[in-house]
């Protein structure tokens, strides 16, 4: 019998693009991602939806979370097999991501990036910061509609993850940014980014949950608010956020679902923010809100 230790659990699903997509999305913005990791791939069967656990999953969470990305929980098939490098494997054949000017690439990529494009690389092995979710793309957009007619003072980045958002800001506007986070390991990961992508001496962080740490309230008002969190967090986040933004700030939400945008845009509105602007990217709802009339 194989040592528990040399094995990983995986579920697998067939189903369509669209849900497997959101799947893929939800579990890897839902786990700690040296934990779990999630992809969405064509294979000759079909769309699938893939799911590796370093530890043995809770089969109903798991059920319920397939159910929330829409898809049938009871064709699921869970199964334990020899581990390897899940989190290596579920990148094979990613490829950069391309949006705005913005590049968010691997290493191996380098070359791809053009001259006048904004080259942002995340090791391979940081495997849910690589830009190729929904919500980073629909993050990314609305960082470069808002530098084209503004450049903020200051831009704070809440639940930077690897940092991407926050790297995106710093080399886009070439301003502060404020990022934070509460997993410890996040945080030093997103600065080792920060540092060889060059925006080092224009972001600093803070191991932070909701917006009283020290450093994120010195450093208000805000101008660019960056927040790609679950709607739970986007909830708790409305009011506390108001006291820091800058007249006329935006503020950019994602992390929702479609089904849940106009909840987030309604709990925001009652602090004073219109939306401006929402892009659905595989099911995920990024939505950019204003403070004021500016």
């Amino acid at each position: 019998m194989s040592d528990p230790k040399d094995q990983t659990h995986v579920v697998r699903l067939v189903t369509n693009e669209a849900a497997a997509k959101r799947i893929a999305n939800l579990f890897a913005e839902s786990f700690d991602p040296e934990e779990v990791a999630a992809a969405a791939f064509e294979s000759a069967e079909g769309w699938k939806a893939e799911l590796h656990f370093a530890r043995k999953p809770d089969r109903g969470r798991v059920c319920e979370l397939l159910r929330t990305a829409g898809a049938d929980a009871s064709s699921a098939v869970f199964e334990t097999v020899a581990k390897k490098d899940w989190v290596a494997a579920s990148l094979e054949g990613l490829k950069p991501v391309r949006v705005g000017r913005f590049v968010v690439h691997g290493a191996h990529d380098r070359e791809k990036v053009g001259v006048n494009q904004i080259g942002i690389e995340i090791e391979a092995a940081l495997a849910f910061g690589t830009g190729h979710h929904g919500t980073t793309q629909g993050c990314l957009a609305a960082i470069e509609q808002f530098a084209r007619k503004r450049k903020p003072k200051r831009t704070l980045d809440l639940g930077t993850g690897t940092g991407v958002l926050a790297i995106a800001a710093a080399r886009r506007t070439r301003h502060p940014v404020i990022a934070s986070d509460l997993d410890p390991v996040s945080v030093t990961t997103a600065r080792e980014n920060a540092r060889v992508n060059q925006a080092g001496n224009f972001i600093r962080f803070a191991r932070a949950a909701g917006v009283n740490a020290p450093l994120l309230r010195a450093n208000a008002r805000y101008d660019l608010v960056l927040a790609n969190i679950l709607l739970p967090v986007l909830k708790q986040l409305a009011r506390p956020v108001r006291s820091l933004l800058a007249p006329g700030a935006t503020v950019v939400l994602s992390g929702l679902l479609a089904s849940q945008a106009n909840a987030a845009a309604s709990i925001w509105r009652v602090q004073g923010l219109r939306l401006v602007s929402r892009q659905t990217l595989d099911g995920w709802t990024t939505l950019t809100l204003r403070r004021g009339r500016y």
